[in-house]
């Protein structure tokens, strides 16, 4: 660590609870949720009012309250609209780090001296987010010793409805009662995975911060490495810039001339990410990652415009593409109408302004590191900026009953390829069991299916067929003998709604074609079979 460097990272936090739904933008009186992979991940005043909190599947949320807007999570949008919020920060303090959209972090020892002290600035800056956000936004400031403290100490401030300041060196005593859990909100540790510390230290016993911050250092440490450490040292409150960060070397720092200069958002992302690909590799050819990079760009007439984004974990070369992105939204949304013809994107910098020893990366199931993958991101990319950010599309795992519901497809921009999540594990009652089929066919085609007396087949209400399937016929061709048949799988969805209610029985169906065996998905609606998918 440098002699010039503080011990301590005094810092501020803002925090704005449930921040997709604010992005939607609409007004405060409407039920809004944001729904991720089926279910609920943010939800406005008015439908947590009725009953709708994060968690909550589809359906579950629409029966609690039949006026809910429905709105697809989506990044870019929500970084468009923090945009207003980020730029009220930096009129306050210019080094504003932005963890993700709804979420940044600003040093205090300059602004809070400025300003008459924490408090002050706290207030100043819960005002202006307020002022920026509309009142859709509930809006939490916490001020403590070190970024991630702050964080935790923001989200406690919502529920206070006020800002909450943590005096210097009191940060371990006023985060003691708090549970573990908080830490996974401000660590790169996703619950459920190998990687989930808090759940980890819940089941060994350590249930509060209070608990941990007791705890040997060193012994902490030992036993779960750097993640360990840096989370004994947010609950002790001794934050500092880590031991293993390093000064970034000056050639690291990549830039773009953009010649000629261009105006449009997608034709500068492309050049984004061939840079964002070039910083990865000079990082990798130096064992190095990078944690905050700083974003520049220039127009044609003299504009500069910085910011710093910040990742608990490591920022990967789309992550950084994604994040350019976001940024050039929002300056294009806040520039005087007309701005963007008359002064377009001349140069893009990206300077990797906090940089760790790589801990390593995944290789191949036989050895090999991913060069496939990567090789076609690039290539993807490129066709992106040739036709335009919606014209790829990638799929995405979502979650439902039906197969044509578990995969959706979004835009490339839309997610990050090398950290998208994996497949739904929530229960989808209905669902047909694995494996999933081969081939789910974009037009149903009509099945007939009858019992031994030749009755076509029916599925009461309970679920019950009305005799044993027997034989099959597709599209109208002959009639075959059905080997084996599983099932049925029930599912009935929106009930509340009239005109979207559908009840549907799928049937597993195994046909002797002769050759050899054909396994099929049927589907029971509205008193027709039809075939929805087919097994290899």
């Amino acid at each position: 660590m440098d002699a010039g460097r503080s011990p301590r990272l005094r810092s501020l936090a803002v925090e704005v609870a449930d921040f997709p739904a604010v992005g939607v933008g609409r007004p405060v009186e409407v039920p809004v949720a944001v729904l991720h992979a089926n279910r609920v991940v943010a939800s406005s005043p008015a439908a947590r009012a009725a009953g709708v909190v994060p968690g909550l599947r589809r359906r579950e949320a629409q029966s609690r309250c039949p006026t809910l807007e429905l709105h697809p999570a989506e990044e870019t949008r929500d970084a468009r609209a923090f945009e207003p919020a980020l730029q009220s920060i930096e009129e306050l303090a210019p080094r504003v780090e932005v963890v993700r959209p709804g979420r940044c972090v600003v040093p205090t020892l300059g602004p809070s001296r400025y300003h008459g002290g924490d408090r002050a600035l706290a207030n100043l800056v819960l005002g202006r987010v307020r002022s920026a956000l509309g009142p859709a936004a509930a809006v939490g400031v916490g001020v403590a010793d070190g970024p991630r403290a702050a964080q935790v100490v923001a989200v406690e401030s919502l529920r206070r409805g006020a800002p909450t300041v943590v005096a210097p060196g009191a940060t371990a005593v006023h985060l003691a009662p708090l549970p573990v859990a908080v830490l996974g909100t401000v660590l790169d540790t996703p619950p459920g995975t190998d990687g989930d510390l808090p759940g980890l230290l819940g089941r060994l016993g350590v249930r509060t911060l209070g608990h941990l911050a007791a705890l040997p250092a060193p012994d902490v440490s030992a036993r779960f490495g750097p993640v360990g450490r840096l989370a004994h040292q947010v609950a002790t409150g001794t934050e500092t810039v880590p031991a293993d960060v390093v000064d970034p070397p000056v050639d690291l720092v990549t830039a773009a001339e953009v010649d000629p200069p261009v105006d449009r958002v997608d034709r500068v992302a492309f050049v984004a990410k061939a840079l964002a690909d070039e910083l990865a590799d000079r990082l990798g050819g130096r064992g190095l990652a990078c944690t905050r990079v700083l974003v520049a760009v220039e127009t044609v007439g003299g504009e500069r415009f910085e910011r710093l984004w910040r990742h608990e974990g490591v920022l990967t070369a789309p992550a950084v593409a994604q994040r350019v992105r976001w940024q050039l939204d929002g300056w294009c949304r806040t520039r005087r109408p007309g701005a963007a013809e008359q002064d377009g994107v001349c140069r893009i910098e990206l300077v990797p302004d906090q940089v760790v020893p790589d801990t390593g990366r995944q290789l191949g199931f036989w050895g090999g590191s991913a060069d496939a993958d990567v090789a076609a991101l690039r290539a993807l990319a490129r066709i992106q900026g040739q036709l335009g950010a919606e014209a790829v599309l990638v799929p995405e795992w979502r979650g439902g009953r039906a197969p044509a519901e578990q995969v959706h497809l979004v835009p490339l921009d839309g997610v990050d390829p090398a950290a998208r999540a994996e497949r739904p594990t929530a229960p989808w009652p209905g669902a047909i069991p694995p494996p999933s089929p081969a081939r789910v066919w974009s037009s149903p085609r009509p099945v007939e299916l009858v019992d031994a007396a030749g009755a076509t087949l029916r599925v009461s209400g309970r679920g019950e067929l009305s005799g044993a399937p027997q034989r099959c016929r597709l599209d109208g061709a002959d009639w075959v003998e059905l080997r084996s048949w599983a099932g049925p799988w029930c599912s009935d969805e929106r009930w509340w709604d009239a005109a979207g209610h559908r009840r549907r029985a799928r049937l597993q169906v195994v046909l002797a074609a002769g050759v050899g065996d054909v396994a099929h998905l049927l589907a029971l609606e509205a008193g027709s079979w039809w075939l929805e998918a087919t097994y290899d």
